[in-house]
């Protein structure tokens, strides 16, 4: 394989990459939506296989408290060959510097990312768009309050 690693935004077909999240299957990301995330993240990876997109992910940082990776998506054909792993260090190693790297795992990929060096946080917490929808899936235990 002889993969282009590109860090930045410039030229990106954003169907494209709303097709790659589809497939890998991450979601339906809509094009607009992915570049105005894309365009507002410090840092960012997209690699290609000649002039297709096999390989993406992302980093909101603020450049000294916090850096949250998200959004690594790998073709199904290309995954299995370090692909993943690679973006993921190439956006740690942009991050290096941020008192803490953040980022959440779908379910059954935290084994994943504890050989990269993440570990498991015991005090997340999170407010999604589509509460029920996250609760089905497993990303959120049901919210205890102390209402009385």
């Amino acid at each position: 394989m002889n993969l282009k690693w590109i860090y930045e935004c410039e030229n990106v077909d954003w169907d494209e990459l709303s097709h790659l999240y589809k497939i890998a299957p991450l979601g339906d990301k809509k094009a607009d939506d992915l570049k105005t995330v894309f365009t507002n993240s410090r840092y960012k990876c997209f690699v290609y296989d000649g002039a297709k997109i096999i390989g993406v992910g992302r980093a909101l940082a603020d450049g000294v408290d916090a850096s949250y990776i998200c959004d690594v998506a790998i073709d199904p054909g290309y995954q299995g060959h370090g692909i993943g792993k690679e973006i993921v260090s190439k956006l740690v190693e942009f991050s290096k510097g941020h008192n803490k790297i953040i980022l959440y795992a779908n379910l059954g990929k935290e084994p994943f990312y504890a050989k990269l060096g993440f570990a498991k946080m015991n005090t997340a917490m999170a407010i999604f768009k589509n509460q029920e929808r996250t609760l089905e899936v497993g990303l959120v235990s049901e919210m205890v309050s102390d209402k009385k």
